[in-house]
């Protein structure tokens, strides 16, 4: 959010209720230590104010009126007067004609050399309204790429009257014509914008439905693609893919690269037959061409991480990460690569399948048919002077052995393991069949860790906390304040009343006592009071304190914590 120098942003904050005058001179004092920071940005990043907060204190300041894009009717023909690029260049995005003048929702209503561009690319007058920067990129994201996929489905549409054999749709011609290949390029664009890791195209009866998953829920996108449509799009993924287009009967996966926004994206997919046709989803991975991610950027604490540097100091030893599926498992074994990652180390992976290419580390893919299994892998891997080596997942009691065996022998063996807290973990290890005194002298660590979905800024609502059984998960005994989600959010957060995940952590280190307990067959729980006396603070215990600072919900620390 731009904001003017002298003006007291902080005082109209005030005078409108939007914060206290405590409040206000907390984020001064922290402005003081951020190295130049905006006091709008400090208060943001505080969870002061929201972005819609600080914009409407702006345009009272500057005497701009304040535009809300997420509920306000867009006028597509306004839309098209200013090209993609330069919307997306300039952060602006025209929603009204008014008079023959452009209406222009920015988020730096002082920059006239904008305003002066865009009048010289329109050939309009410019009347510039304020919004926040979320709310532009959101409209752009959905305006530009709606209007996109309806102008080629009628382009689609209109071919298809143009043939008289509409039996032959699925003819070379109509899987590589222009529709067609805009409109899968177009659905991967929008959804790579949107953040979506998957992509879901199902055949129904009437229609194609098209969902996006957005921070772990499925939402339904407004593309209306007839079915007779659905079949070409299947085939064209299935071309990118290298999958075989004549096999329909059987489940296929394939996969393909392309790039987006000057980012390399890839492609995972996988087709399965259903009653009205194939269904067919696409993973989207971005490659590892951006930096890989720091562990402190995936929502580490300053404590946590503490711990967690102890455990990537040790030379030799296994580190695992546990969770469910989908918890964010590789990303952090990807993000403690990129850390561990140096010139004079040489580090092999062994994945099924490799998610994410990165520069200067050795990864091997996994091939069951030809034999090239995880313990076929590793012990390949052994004769090729590792220094560490990550093993994508320990599925069976060899791999598990043979890892073990490799810490032992002095690698830095890094895994992941599908378990629900980190001190089950050495459970299972041993219930895997590896000896109890082979777990105490290799394991130097264990991570579990969970995703959190975080709460809307724009629409959560505070309440007073009063259930006897919420404030027990807590452990609080008196009600407390704190947020929830909007009930039917709004259009900023897909009406979900979130935006946006991050990890919670739960870290175990293992020092001599734990040792100890592991050697004399101790039980999950034992091992687990031992690691709280030493300081390991529980999921529940991270994701309580997020909920205290109004950052997510208690529904939100049940599905992440809840244990029967």
């Amino acid at each position: 959010m731009a904001v003017i120098k002298n003006v007291p942003i902080g005082q109209i904050l005030v005078e409108n209720g939007f914060i206290s005058e405590k409040q206000l001179n907390e984020a001064l004092a922290k402005q003081q230590t951020s190295g130049g920071k905006m006091l709008g940005d400090v208060m943001l990043e505080m969870g002061l104010v929201s972005e819609t907060q600080l914009a409407q204190a702006l345009s009272i300041r500057l005497k701009v009126p304040f535009i809300d894009l997420s509920s306000r009717k867009i006028n597509t023909e306004a839309v098209g007067k200013i090209q993609e690029e330069i919307a997306r260049e300039k952060c602006v995005f025209a929603f009204e004609i008014n008079h023959g003048r452009l209406m222009v929702a920015t988020n730096d209503p002082v920059n006239f050399y904008i305003f002066e561009d865009l009048k010289v690319a329109t050939g309009m007058e410019i009347v510039p309204q304020i919004s926040t920067k979320t709310m532009i990129e959101a409209a752009i994201n959905k305006f530009y790429s709606s209007q996109a996929i309806d102008s080629t489905v009628n382009e689609l549409e209109n071919e298809n009257e143009d043939e008289l054999a509409l039996e032959k749709e699925e003819s070379e011609g109509r899987i590589d014509s222009a529709p067609i290949v805009k409109l899968v390029n177009m659905m991967v664009e929008t959804a790579f914008r949107t953040e979506c890791t998957d992509i879901h195209i199902e055949p129904f009866k009437d229609r194609t439905r098209i969902r996006f998953r957005i921070d772990g829920e499925l939402v339904e996108q407004e593309m209306k693609i007839p079915p007779s449509f659905h079949n070409s799009i299947i085939t064209r993924i299935k071309i990118l893919s290298g999958m075989n287009i004549a096999e329909k009967r059987i489940p296929l996966d394939g996969r393909y690269g392309t790039r987006i926004d000057g980012v390399n994206l890839d492609m995972r997919v996988s087709t399965i037959p259903c009653v009205y046709g194939e269904k067919c989803v696409i993973r989207l991975l971005s490659t590892a061409d951006d930096k890989t991610r720091k562990i402190t950027d995936l929502g580490m604490t300053e404590y946590n991480y503490q711990m967690f540097e102890q455990i990537i100091r040790c030379p030799n030893g296994v580190m695992l990460v546990t969770g469910p599926t989908g918890s964010g498992k590789s990303t952090t074994l990807y993000a403690t690569l990129g850390e561990l990652s140096q010139p004079n180390v040489n580090i092999v992976t062994v994945e099924d399948p490799v998610e994410k290419k990165i520069d200067g580390v050795n990864q091997c893919q996994i091939n069951v048919k030809a034999g090239m299994t995880f313990a076929a892998a590793l012990r390949s891997i052994l004769r090729q002077d590792p220094d560490i080596i990550m093993v994508g997942e320990i599925r069976d009691g060899e791999t598990a052995d043979i890892a073990i065996r490799a810490a032992i022998t002095g690698h830095f063996v890094l895994s992941t393991l599908h378990t629900n807290d980190a001190a089950g973990t050495i459970i299972r290890l041993v219930d895997m069949g590896v000896a109890p005194y082979m777990v105490a002298s290799s394991l130097v660590g264990i991570v579990a860790q969970r995703l959190v979905k975080l709460l809307c800024n724009e629409c959560k609502e505070k309440f007073l906390l009063e259930d006897p059984e919420d404030l027990k998960l807590m452990s609080r005994t008196e009600p407390v304040e704190i947020y929830r989600p909007h009930q039917g959010g709004c259009r900023f957060c897909h009406n979900t009343g979130y935006q946006g995940r991050t990890a919670i952590h739960e870290i175990i280190v293992t020092t001599p006592d734990i040792k100890e307990l592991i050697s004399s067959g101790a039980t999950a729980e034992e091992i687990g009071a031992q690691a709280t006396k030493n300081g390991t603070l529980l999921l529940r215990d991270n994701v309580t304190k997020m909920v205290l600072a109004g950052k997510t919900s208690v529904a939100e620390l049940v599905k992440a914590t809840y244990t029967v």
